[in-house]
């Protein structure tokens, strides 16, 4: 089948959207591999001695002592604690690699250039691309033979390439993994992996199997409020137990003491009319409750959206979208984030009042 491209007003601008079967793409996906071509991600390396430390003081996870071969999770934040960038980060031999939204490639390099001061850093765009494999049957010897590994790399590591680049296995409950190779070897690589029987696919099976996982898109699920408790990025790409950066204040007292305005969730969306766009309005009554995120058509789930809405909102609440094509939509209420616990500042407070709650 041909090759479709992904729509020139996301994202994914440069992509393929799917190779003619999106839904069976995504099935093939989830019993089992397909190889999605992720090059539109930019690439960064950061090298020098004092690189660990330097990215552990301007970033939100903590990164000083971090082993070589870990992959992990990151943030900018501004000021007043909002996301500003969001990336994945592997060490590897010396280096460290930064991936991240293709329009935040050049943005967040010249932040860390412009951060650097008298530090051993040397930050430089890397060219690199980004091609995920999703799938149980990557664990098959036809596949591991192609990568040149006997087993998969734990989670969250990654492990060299003999021409290059690295292999690295995200974290969650279904195998995926990343290789992240010179561009000049995508072509190669894709042929190799079809002969061992790893199913082309467009960036719709990749897109569909995030939105079920509830991870969020950085400014596509966030936007310019949105702080890291809101999405679930505290743990995953924010530490709460290292030094000072910035927007840490806002980190620290959303967990101590407040609560954070929006919770991330899973809707379903009636399928019998246009798709809503992203950054349309969640409205509940005639009132915006939320915002929509990723929208996607999912091979089991029907339509489907992430959405940013005001924490607290029940699961039942009859929901309709705002924009030109209003559409019903309700809540998946497994995916509604644990009740709130109160954090400790807070319960000191309440204690010294008199009046816990």
């Amino acid at each position: 089948m041909s090759a479709v491209p992904a729509p020139d007003t996301g994202p994914d601008a440069g992509a393929v959207w799917h190779h003619g079967d999106p839904l069976g793409e995504q099935r093939s996906a989830a019993v089992a591999a397909v190889l999605v071509d992720r090059s539109q991600r930019a690439v960064i390396t950061v090298t020098g001695g004092e690189r660990k430390s330097w990215l552990h003081n301007i970033s939100t996870q903590h990164v000083a002592d971090l082993a070589d071969g870990t992959v992990t999770e990151n943030l900018s934040l501004d000021g007043q604690g909002r996301v500003e960038d969001h990336w994945i980060q592997t060490e590897l031999d010396g280096v460290t690699y930064l991936d991240t939204e293709s329009w935040r490639g050049e943005p967040l390099t010249a932040y860390l250039r412009k951060m650097v001061f008298w530090a051993d850093v040397v930050v430089e765009p890397a060219d690199l691309a980004v091609l995920s494999l999703l799938g149980p049957r990557l664990v098959d010897p036809p596949v591991l033979d192609v990568l040149g590994v006997v087993s998969l790399p734990a989670e969250m590591t990654a492990v060299t390439l003999p021409e290059g680049g690295f292999l690295r296995r995200m974290g969650g409950p279904d195998v995926e993994l990343d290789l992240v190779v010179p561009r000049d070897q995508v072509a190669a690589w894709r042929d190799r992996l079809a002969a061992a029987g790893v199913r082309a696919a467009g960036v719709w099976a990749y897109e569909a199997h995030r939105v079920t996982a509830l991870r969020p898109r950085l400014g596509v699920d966030t936007d310019e409020r949105t702080i890291p408790h809101e999405v679930g990025w505290i743990g995953s790409a924010v530490h709460l137990d290292k030094g000072c950066y910035r927007g840490q204040e806002t980190v620290a007292r959303v967990h101590n003491l407040g609560k954070p305005p929006r919770m991330l969730v899973l809707v379903h969306l009636d399928g019998s009319g246009e798709r809503p766009a992203t950054g349309d309005p969640l409205l509940a009554g005639g009132r915006t409750v939320g915002r929509v995120g990723t929208v996607v058509d999912h091979v089991d789930e029907g339509p489907i959206a992430l959405a940013l809405v005001k924490r607290g909102l029940l699961a039942e609440t009859e929901l309709t979208t705002g924009g030109e094509s209003p559409v019903a939509a309700v809540i998946d209420a497994d995916s509604m984030p644990p009740p709130d616990a109160t954090g400790a500042g807070r319960l000191a407070v309440e204690q010294l009042r008199g009046h816990p709650r």
